[in-house]
C-alpha cells in the first residue's frame, strides 16, 4: 500500500532548501578529541554553505559561540547559516534529524520517527525530543511536523525518489527497533509513510566496528533512478569480503521498474584503519552527502580517496567533488553523511 495523499520521499540529489548539523558538544562522546572534530563539522558546514542553507543545533550557548567561531573560520557563508539551541545527545543528525516528504504539488512535511538510538545501544532522551525542539523554535519555518512512533533513523534509508527505497534487514528488523512488526508489516507501513511502491531488502552487508546494525548509507546508495553505487571489496583476505561481494550480488538481482538491472558502480576499498584500544573503523565512500551543485565525500587519507571521488565524479558530472576528511568521525563509528540531514526545497 503506497501513501495515499501525495507526499513521497524525494532522492537526496532532488533541490534542497538547507542540511541539518547537530553541532559536537563537551557532554558527547567527542569530548576527548573534540578541536579536531569541531574542524571536520566546520568543513562540512562550510561547504554547504556556500552552496545552499545550513541549519545546525547547537546545544547551549557555549556551543553557538564555538559553533559560529569555527564556521567563520572555515569560510562558511554565515548568512546562510542558522544556527538555534537545542540539546543533544550527540551529532548524528542523520538519525535523529526529521524525515521530509514533498507532494506533488510542492508542499512539505517533516516526519518525526522515533529515535532509541540505533536499538538502545546509547542514551537518546535528548537526541529523540531534538527535532520537536528546533520545529517549536521554527527552525523549520512553517513545515508541519508529524511525529510517529515508529522507530527509523534516515541513514537506513536511501530513496530514488520515484517510489523505491533501499535498506538492510539486519537494521530494520532489529528486535531492539520495531519487534512488533514483521518484515511485511515494516514494508507497508514505510510505503505508506514515505509514499512508497517497493522496498528492496539488502540481507549481506556490513563494516565491523559500526554500531547502526548495517545502516544502507553505508553500503549502498542510489545516484540516479537507474544507478546505485556500493561500498567494494577486492581483498579476498579482508573479513568483508564475501558479505559485500554476496550484497554486490543481490544488488545485481533487483530490477528497476522497467525490469531492467541497475547500473552498480563499486567504490574502491581504503586500508583498514584501527583506533588506539585495536577497533577497526567503519570506513565507506558510500557515506558521500549530495547537495546543490557537489557531492561531499567522506576522505580517509588513503589513495581510495581519489579513486572513490574520480568513480563518483563519473556519476555526478554536473557536481563539484569536495573531499573532506573524515578520520575523526570513523573513530566514534561513523561518517560524513551520518552527521547531516538534508531538507529538500
Amino acid at each position: 500500500m503506497t501513501m495515499v495523499d501525495g507526499f513521497t520521499l524525494p532522492a537526496e540529489w532532488a533541490a534542497q532548501h538547507a542540511v541539518q548539523l547537530t553541532w559536537p558538544h563537551r557532554a558527547t562522546d567527542w569530548a576527548p578529541r573534540l578541536r579536531d572534530v569541531w574542524q571536520v563539522f566546520a568543513q562540512i558546514g562550510a561547504a554547504i554553505s556556500q552552496r545552499e542553507n545550513l541549519l545546525v543545533a547547537v546545544h547551549d550557548e557555549d556551543s553557538r559561540r564555538d559553533c559560529e567561531q569555527r564556521l567563520r573560520a572555515a569560510g562558511a557563508d554565515l548568512a546562510r547559516c542558522h544556527l538555534h539551541r537545542a540539546p543533544s545527545n550527540d551529532s548524528w543528525a542523520r538519525d535523529h534529524g526529521p524525515i521530509t516528504v514533498r507532494h506533488q504539488d510542492g508542499r512539505r512535511r517533516l516526519l518525526d520517527f522515533a529515535f532509541n538510538a540505533w536499538g538502545l545501544k546509547f542514551a537518546a532522551d535528548l537526541d529523540n525530543q531534538l527535532t520537536r525542539r528546533l520545529h517549536a523554535a521554527d527552525a523549520y519555518g512553517d513545515l508541519p511536523l508529524q511525529t510517529l512512533g515508529m522507530v527509523l533513523e534516515g541513514g537506513s534509508i536511501d530513496s530514488d525518489g520515484q517510489g523505491t527505497l533501499l535498506t538492510t534487514d539486519a537494521c530494520l528488523l532489529s528486535p531492539n527497533r520495531n519487534p512488533q512488526w514483521s518484515r511485511e508489516e515494516i514494508s507497508d507501513q514505510l510505503c505508506t509513510l514515505l509514499g512508497l511502491e517497493r522496498v528492496f531488502w539488502l540481507q549481506s552487508g556490513y563494516l565491523q566496528g559500526d554500531d547502526t546494525d548495517a545502516h544502507v548509507d553505508t553500503l549502498a546508495r542510489f545516484c540516479s533512478p537507474g544507478v546505485i553505487a556500493y561500498q567494494s571489496c577486492d581483498d579476498p583476505l579482508d573479513e568483508h569480503f564475501a558479505a559485500l561481494q554476496q550484497m554486490a550480488a543481490e544488488l545485481a538481482g533487483f530490477p528497476q521498474a522497467d525490469g531492467k538491472p541497475y547500473h552498480l558502480v563499486p567504490l574502491p576499498w581504503p586500508a583498514a584503519r584501527f583506533d588506539e584500544e585495536g577497533e577497526r573503523l567503519p570506513l565507506s565512500y558510500a557515506n558521500f552527502l549530495i547537495i546543490n551543485g557537489a557531492v561531499l565525500l567522506p576522505g580517509y587519507d588513503d589513495p581510495a580517496d581519489a579513486v572513490a571521488a574520480e568513480r563518483l565524479a563519473a556519476i555526478f558530472p554536473e557536481r563539484e567533488m569536495v573531499l573532506i576528511p573524515c578520520l575523526e568521525l570513523a573513530r566514534q563509528h561513523g561518517s560524513l553523511h551520518c552527521v547531516t540531514m538534508q531538507i529538500p526545497a
